[in-house]
């Protein structure tokens, strides 16, 4: 493993840990901060034992480095979304409605914007600069966007919570919801056309 796949692990583990506590701090509030801690730490340890799987896995099938980065990015990207949508639910106490969509937008768009640069110089190695390659990634980021925010909005505001699951966890289990049917839409966006190998 190269230094720099090293470095970046690293610090993409420690930014999931750390941007996971504003979500655990707003679904799980019934537990001790000692505890959101060690979740945020397990998250770190989980995310650099996947890496180490993967990149074990790599030495026999050459693709799955690039299958556990892709994850381990749109991980880190998932914990930014949530991290500045739970930021927004706190400080306002809005989880609903039109206040709703407009974090999820925010908070979304925040995370794509950070989704770029990790894809683009760790999980696809794409060199140089390329105009074309920035505008095709803000078309299908914002397909993703509109993807993701419509899932979420939909099920916040047409669908009563279910479980027993209060406002702000309705909320978040929107979120993640709405995640994973992006996640296959970016993915193939990404791979397929924005950081493609091109002549």
């Amino acid at each position: 493993m190269t230094y720099k796949n090293i470095k970046l692990s690293l610090l993409s583990a420690a930014l999931i840990g750390l941007l996971a506590i504003p979500t655990l701090n707003n679904i799980l509030p019934q537990y001790g901060l000692s505890m959101r801690l060690l979740i945020a730490f397990a998250l770190f340890c989980l995310t650099l034992i996947g890496l180490a799987a993967f990149h074990f896995l790599s030495g026999w099938i050459q693709v799955f480095w690039q299958i556990a980065k892709f994850v381990v990015v749109g991980g880190l990207n998932t914990f930014l979304d949530f991290a500045v949508l739970n930021v927004l639910i706190a400080f306002t106490g809005i989880a609903a409605g039109i206040g709703f969509t407009l974090f999820k937008a925010v908070s979304f768009s925040v995370a794509v914007i950070n989704s770029y640069y990790w894809n683009k110089f760790w999980t696809f190695e794409a060199r140089g600069r390329n105009k074309a390659e920035f505008v095709e990634f803000l078309v299908v980021s914002l397909v993703g966007v509109g993807i993701n925010v419509g899932v979420a909005s939909a099920m916040v505001n047409l669908v009563e919570p279910l479980f027993g699951l209060g406002p702000v966890a309705w909320a978040n289990l929107a979120a993640l919801v709405a995640t994973f049917v992006a996640l296959t839409w970016n993915f193939l966006g990404y791979k397929l056309l924005v950081f493609r190998k091109r002549s």
